[in-house]
């Protein structure tokens, strides 16, 4: 198949003027393509370009903007064959969970052409009689989005989308890893005004230019932390607005209130939201912690499921996990398991190559006996790796969940209501799921406290991500106040 290489930029599609950028099929090894990266010159005329059309995208009615994010959904499903083909290339995850990707991404559009119609501020209550005052959000102006390789699409859409939506226009970069479909996507925008949004390839010298641009008014980001503080630096230097979404190390709590019907399913779901995309997903299940009276019933059910997992070539139905998306994404989530095993910890199934003598396979692993110490359980891993530890009640469990300094997402299973309640309130993340792991929802705000990020995407509070409030107070009379001067 062929591959989109050029740039988006003001409507024309351009190549890149800066260093080439070799994407790698990760199933095999081989380079698919070559894509050319914008300098910074390109990114400067990205950012004019993006900056001319904010008076005619912005001045338009959202009710006008509505049809144009509900074609963009439609042309999104209309490409979802090729856009799941290419991400399965680029990253190598299952084709069908590429598909779901597209379709995500569709839902997201059509949900704020929608919610962007509802309202544009509010109307508050005055101080006298003769008077009116409102709330009104505007958009910021231009948004920089810089988008990570392990949902190339979904992520961008989370911040395009309401971006759009609010009236802003856009630059967006994504990895150096996974250019291909989000430049294959340039031709979904074509209804809008050129120079809405602008698509530029590039690595961490073009993310680094649009954290800094003084042309960006507010910049959005998702990645690590180390590359999080950086944006977010360069952004605060010059009082840009910002959004960071920077991971985590999500907790899974299984209570033994479940039953043993509920155990096996909470295997299930454990392996799902540990191993989703070879666990390469921000809220992936990385420390599992389980009560002590069904801790040795769930690690067996935990670890028969997975060795029921088929590893194999992404475009095969029947897979489950495809490879890593790098030798280094490997090597790092492979690093921790050694280290954990070193340390004392034992691995029952997974660690290996599933047989295949190119691309970054790893078997998805389970361990018990994880030293509490391990960066196993204390850094990101970004890997097909699930840590068991036993605990003795609940309050060990949200102790340890809350005991990083992430906070992204926490999954708990139980039967018990006061005990999913007690969660909710106690756990610190930005989203808990209680019995139904990982389910994201458009109208629900994502995001993370301490280091997983600042800001939320998703729901109402997306979309104010990218809107400023303004207060208008109006006085119908002309009239001299009687808390004036003079005081006397």
């Amino acid at each position: 198949m062929g591959y989109e290489t050029r740039c988006l930029i003001g409507g024309e599609f351009v190549e890149g003027e800066g260093a080439s950028i070799e994407v790698e099929n990760p199933a095999s090894e081989e380079i698919v393509a070559t894509v050319g990266s914008a300098s910074l010159e390109q990114l400067d005329l990205a950012v004019a370009k993006a900056t001319e059309a904010k008076a005619s995208w912005g001045g338009m009615p959202a009710v006008d903007r509505a049809p144009l994010l509900h074609g963009i959904a439609a042309a999104l499903r209309e490409k979802t064959d090729e856009l799941a083909l290419l991400m399965t290339t680029e990253i190598g995850r299952p084709l069908s969970e590429s598909a779901d990707e597209v379709e995500w991404c569709a839902a997201c559009f059509d949900y704020y052409a929608e919610v962007a119609r509802s309202e544009i501020g509010r109307v508050i209550p005055p101080i006298e009689a003769s008077q009116f005052s409102v709330v009104v959000k505007e958009p910021h102006g231009v948004v920089g989005c810089i988008v990570p390789w392990n949902f190339p699409l979904l992520l961008l859409v989370w911040k395009v989308a309401p971006a759009l939506a609010a009236g802003n226009t856009i630059v967006a970069k994504p990895s150096e890893l996974t250019p291909l479909s989000t430049l294959a996507i340039a031709e979904v925008f074509s209804e809008l005004p050129d120079g809405t949004v602008n698509l530029l390839a590039g690595a961490g010298d073009v993310g680094a230019g649009i954290s800094g641009h003084p042309g960006i008014d507010c910049v959005a980001f998702t990645g690590s932390v180390a590359t999080g503080r950086k944006v977010g630096v360069a952004a605060a230097s010059r009082n840009a607005r910002v959004n960071l979404e920077m991971g985590g190390k999500d907790p899974f709590i299984v209570c033994d209130d479940i039953g043993t019907d509920g155990l096996e399913v909470a295997a299930r779901g454990g392996a799902w939201a540990a191993f989703l995309n070879a666990g390469q997903v921000c809220t992936s299940s990385e420390r599992f912690y389980v009560m002590e009276s069904v801790f040795d019933e769930y690690v067996s059910a935990f670890v028969e499921h997975t060795r029921s997992l088929v590893i194999g070539d992404p475009l095969e139905s029947a897979t489950d996990l495809g490879p890593m998306v790098s030798a280094t994404q490997r090597g790092k989530a492979l690093g921790q398991v050694e280290d954990a095993v070193a340390g004392g910890a034992e691995l029952l199934t997974g660690g290996g190559n599933a047989g295949f003598g190119k691309g970054h396979y790893l078997e998805p692993c389970v361990l018990t006996g994880v030293d509490a110490a391990a960066d196993l359980l204390r850094e990101e891993t970004f890997g097909p790796v699930a840590p068991i530890v036993p605990v003795k009640d609940l309050d060990e469990a949200i102790a340890l969940a809350n005991g990083l300094d992430f906070g992204l997402g926490a999954n708990i299973y139980t039967r018990d209501l006061k005990r999913a309640i007690r969660c909710v309130k106690e756990v610190r993340a930005g989203s808990v799921w209680i019995n139904d792991p990982l389910t994201d929802n458009d109208a629900g705000p994502f995001g993370g406290f301490k280091n997983s990020g600042i800001g939320r995407e998703l729901g109402t509070e997306g979309l104010d991500a990218f809107r400023e409030a303004k207060h208008a107070h109006i006085d119908t009379e002309i009239e001299v106040k009687d808390w004036w001067y003079p005081y006397g």
